[in-house]
């Protein structure tokens, strides 16, 4: 079968929105997670804070294949059937809400003391401090790096590509078989990503320098 350069682009078109999505959804779910990690590890129940602390330090600290491979072998242990595009979220999910939940600590950490202090007095609870005082100058802070590692996410959902996901790069894959020519084909795969990424680099540079975030 010919592939004309445009049967090309319009079947790497599919893969993109696949990595798209993939990529919306282990963002949106691991900043959900995040944030009850992150509530957890800046608690006061020790238990909770090192049940995080170890979770945090798990999935920063293994390769996010080694991660693919655990839940997409793992869960078939059990004798359930799951889909390469379910492991791959799972596992997304997962090394996105460690990272998440450990850049939001740091800012987090970097209100002052007595911000903490002030609202004690006021009889509030550590979630109410959280809530009403805490995150809303933390949250200015944590746009530009959240931002930033979006990038990390999209980047991520190649490794997928391993157990079978019908993304960009595994889309590319089997192009660059099809048609014998890698080169062409994997260069629009990189240039996809590129289109991805390159916004969210902007655009995190832009939010660090408007609202003077730190480097």
């Amino acid at each position: 079968m010919d592939f004309t350069l445009w049967d090309i682009v319009r079947n790497l078109l599919i893969g993109l929105q696949w990595t798209l999505l993939l990529s919306l959804v282990a963002f949106v779910c691991g900043g959900i997670a995040g944030l009850l990690l992150l509530i957890a590890r800046i608690g006061e129940n020790r238990y909770l804070r090192g049940l995080a602390r170890g979770y945090i330090e798990l999935f920063q600290g293994t390769p996010l294949l080694m991660q693919l491979f655990m839940v997409f072998f793992g869960i078939a242990l059990f004798g359930i059937d799951v889909s390469a595009w379910m492991a791959a979220a799972i596992a997304l999910t997962l090394f996105t809400s460690a990272f998440l939940a450990e850049i939001w600590r740091g800012c987090v950490e970097s209100i002052p003391d007595g911000q903490w202090e002030a609202s004690g007095s006021l009889a509030m609870t550590r979630l109410e401090q959280l809530r009403h005082v805490i995150l809303p100058q933390a949250m200015r802070i944590a746009i530009a790096p959240t931002v930033g590692f979006s990038v990390q996410v999209v980047k991520g959902t190649a490794v997928t590509s391993i157990i079978g996901f019908t993304e960009l790069t595994k889309t590319g894959g089997m192009l660059a078989n099809a048609t014998f020519e890698p080169f062409l084909t994997y260069g629009l795969v990189a240039v996809g990503y590129f289109i991805l990424c390159y916004p969210l680099s902007l655009s995190a540079r832009y939010l660090e320098r408007r609202l003077h975030a730190p480097a």
